[in-house]
């Protein structure tokens, strides 16, 4: 029986040491312990498909929990089946000992774990829901306090005018003149138009 381990963060800034921490207790070697840093929401995730393709009949698969696995309902509930029955592969939930496909294999065993994980993996999707109307929320609540959102607008240099001057007449080429307002070509240029704009309007 080979042992694999799988984890994942939903992002690089989260640590994963306390899962790594996990499958080493369990004696799961290096090389069979998977990770992703990636969001739950689907099963598109390059190490999850390489442990996928791995994995064979009579392995044990070792998930820290159900929504480490993932976050989307019906693709844990899909993706179970696939282990399980397509593949053999027993799975141990280490945080739910109902969890483990090694035990209570008779009926009741079965109804009783098949249960666990449909209420597991719906709390999994329902927080991740959550999280996205929570960060919905403060994003909303940060726009209407005046907070500005992606890059910060480069604003063009006091002598602006007497540059674009220079530019119109020959004096500097358009790479120079984006150099010295700290401007890529095409800020450049919209930064011009605002200013022609600008005069239009004086």
């Amino acid at each position: 029986m080979r042992k694999f381990g799988y984890i994942r963060v939903s992002a690089l800034e989260q640590n994963e040491s306390r899962q790594l921490a996990a499958m080493q207790k369990l004696k799961i070697p290096q090389s069979n312990t998977f990770l992703d840093k990636q969001s739950g929401k689907d099963f598109k995730r390059p190490n999850y498909q390489k442990l996928l393709e791995i994995l064979k009949t009579g392995d044990i698969l070792y998930i820290p929990s159900i929504d480490r696995l993932g976050r989307n309902y019906e693709e844990i509930q899909n993706q179970w089946r696939v282990l399980t029955k397509e593949k053999g592969v027993d799975i141990a939930v280490l945080d739910m000992p109902l969890l483990d496909t090694r035990l209570n294999k008779d009926l009741m065993g079965t109804f009783i774990a098949d249960l666990v994980l449909q209420i597991l993996s719906f709390v999994a999707q329902s927080e991740r829901d959550n999280i996205h109307k929570r960060q919905a929320e403060g994003i909303t609540a940060a726009k209407a306090r005046g907070v500005k959102f992606g890059r910060p607008t480069k604003k063009a240099p006091e002598n602006f005018g007497e540059l674009v001057r220079q530019w119109e007449h020959g004096e500097i080429t358009t790479a120079e003149i984006a150099t010295l307002c700290g401007f890529c070509r095409a800020t450049f240029y919209n930064k011009l138009e605002e200013y022609k704009n600008s005069c239009r309007e004086k």
